[in-house]
């Protein structure tokens, strides 16, 4: 009795050593590929079957479904990914994760572990060492010999079990149908509490092996295994958005479903595994049932990806906020599973980042439609001459300004602009969204900070420098831009409109900074070429140029008599407005500098 306890705890040792060398793995390669993992879940856009594909590739890479799922769910979280894209992944991962039941098989009983163990944890750990561009993948090569070091260990305790103490399971094996559903459950069970699937089915392939149970109570506990291991997608997605649940739940359901699917056809499916393996022994044969289950299921759902998305969508509904930018901001970090890789925790970064600079880009919106508003206020009969600004029209102005029939045009126009412009609700509105802003950039900065203190590669410590940069520029374009509000608020309710001509002069140049945000939004997130850099070089020039033509056109106004409180409001806004564009120059530069 003693003595089965103690290689029972030797098996649990060894199951231990072999989820700690799969993690190990995971990590590796997680941190070896970095931000690549997330260029490659985006390659599958709008192709179902090159989205299996790419979760098939994905998850045999990093060895886990639950780490390729619970990426999944984090992305479409951070809206990385879409749903129906998601979709062919998961299907995708789940034959992806056979290759784990093979290696255990075809090298687990085939070769002297031992042999493969020590070398690979040697290895490893000299690459480990120097902190060199494959040091991750010496973490991955270390994982593989810990794989085996489990596996040895679990081979060598399990034939000195005394058979007695595994009667129940040996009484279960002749139920029938519910020796298979038995099975299911304690399959379920064990990946439950486990987190781990690959480590039921290792577990399942030796006690199969030695004999302690058939081909049937075996792959019914591996259809346990591939419910139960379903438990990180739904982990991963409390708390989180919508979509995020949406895409567990296809988790869920895709395994659910489909294991129930094949206990109707068990029977069946087993002969027929029997059939293409007929000199096989039962590891190779579960090892099979494992991927044809999979397949099977993968090519049964695949075509209806587009109603599992419907299905899915209905059932859980999203909810739309009335404000996009209400309540206090906030960032998590993605899964606990994937806290060992910080560099997708940095493209969950960019990704808010790009939020935040659709924010900056809808509060200069505001600011540019109440600029045009103003501007069809201008004086009655006043025309407009563009960009030329003719002296000799400024003491008609002045004239007009100081009659009282000019006070009473000048009152006219206050009220049409103030009936065309709402300017409390405006400055309202940008105030609480420069707020907004300022909550973003100080979570985001403390986000990033807390990634520099995990084990992050010199290129991601650089680019974090530069997302940093980049937050605190468009922060300060979100004050920028609540300040354009403030004065187009002084500028009404001091009754000191600009005139046509000067607001439609603006005109050209509030749509340079416009198409300098545009360019800015588009490219954040990856680095932008010799040639980007030198375009964006470009329009800071035109947008400089335009400063300068209409910081005269002030001078020459004042000059010429106008009211000094309107003009000098006039060049403070031109101000504003250049400001964004040396922001805009400045996160130019920063995407060129990140690699």
């Amino acid at each position: 009795m003693i003595q089965s306890i103690w290689l029972l705890f030797r098996i649990f040792g060894g199951l231990c050593i072999f989820l700690y060398g799969m993690k190990v793995l995971s990590d590796g390669i997680q941190q070896a590929a970095g931000d690549r993992l997330q260029k490659v879940l985006n390659f599958m856009t709008g192709n179902r079957f090159i989205a299996a594909f790419t979760g098939f590739c994905v998850t045999a890479l990093v060895q886990s479904s639950s780490a390729t799922t619970v990426m999944l769910v984090s992305f479409v979280n951070a809206g990385l990914l879409t749903l129906t894209q998601a979709i062919g992944v998961i299907m995708g991962a789940n034959i992806g994760t056979t290759t784990t039941a093979w290696i255990v098989s075809l090298v687990g009983y085939n070769f002297d572990i031992s042999a493969l163990a020590l070398p690979a944890v040697g290895i490893g750990f000299l690459m480990r060492l120097p902190r060199w561009k494959h040091r991750d993948w010496g973490e991955a090569v270390l994982g593989f010999g810990f794989i085996f070091i489990g596996l040895e260990f679990i081979n060598s305790a399990v034939p000195g079990i005394d058979p007695a103490s595994l009667e129940f399971i040996r009484s279960v094996s002749g139920l029938g149908f519910a020796s298979i559903l038995i099975g299911l459950g304690l399959g379920t069970g064990i990946t439950l509490l486990m987190h781990s699937s690959a480590a039921t089915i290792t577990l399942v392939i030796a006690l199969a092996y030695r004999g302690v149970f058939g081909f049937e109570v075996a792959a019914a506990m591996i259809l346990g295994a591939n419910i139960g291991t379903t438990i990180d997608a739904i982990m991963a997605a409390l708390g989180a958005k919508t979509a995020a649940k949406q895409a567990a739940l296809v988790h869920v359901l895709f395994n659910v479903v489909g294991s129930v699917i094949v206990l109707f056809i068990f029977t069946p499916l087993l002969s027929f595994v029997i059939l293409i393996t007929p000199e096989a022994d039962i590891t190779a044969r579960l090892a099979m049932f494992h991927t044809v289950f999979n397949v099977f299921c993968t090519v049964l759902f695949l075509p209806f990806a587009g109603a599992f998305s419907r299905l899915v969508t209905f059932l859980i509904k999203d909810k739309k906020n009335a404000e996009q930018y209400q309540g206090r901001y906030r960032i998590e970090w993605l899964s606990a599973l994937l806290q060992g890789t910080p560099e997708l925790n940095i493209i969950r970064a960019e990704k808010e980042i790009s939020g935040m600079a659709g924010l900056v880009s809808d509060m200069y919106a505001e600011a540019s439609k109440a600029l045009t508003a103003i501007a069809e206020t201008g004086m009655p009969g006043e025309e407009s001459h563009g960009d030329e600004f003719p002296e000799d029209r400024s003491s008609g102005e002045r004239e007009t300004a100081e009659t009282p029939g000019g006070r009473e045009d000048a009152e006219t126009r206050r009220q049409g602009a103030a009936e065309k412009l709402d300017i409390d609700e405006l400055v309202t509105v940008m105030k609480a969204r420069e707020d907004y802003a300022d909550q973003m950039r100080e979570e985001l900065s403390r986000f990033l900070i807390e990634c520099t203190r995990q084990q992050l590669s010199p290129r991601s410590e650089y680019n974090i420098s530069q997302l940093l940069r980049i937050i605190a520029d468009l922060e300060d374009m979100a004050d920028d831009c609540c300040g354009i509000s403030l004065i187009l608020e002084r500028s009404v309710k001091k009754n000191q409109l600009f005139k046509r001509k000067e607001a439609e002069a603006l005109s050209p140049y509030v749509q340079q900074v416009e198409n300098f945000l545009s360019f800015v939004r588009e490219h954040l997130g990856h680095p932008i070429s010799k040639e980007q850099i030198d375009f964006a070089e470009d329009l800071e020039i035109q947008i400089d140029k335009s400063r300068n033509r209409l910081r005269k056109l002030g001078r020459k106004r004042i000059e010429a008599g106008a009211d000094v409180k309107t003009e000098l409001l006039f060049m403070d806004l031109v101000r504003r407005i250049e400001r964004l564009g040396d922001f805009c120059y400045n996160i130019s530069e920063a995407l060129f500098h990140m690699n």
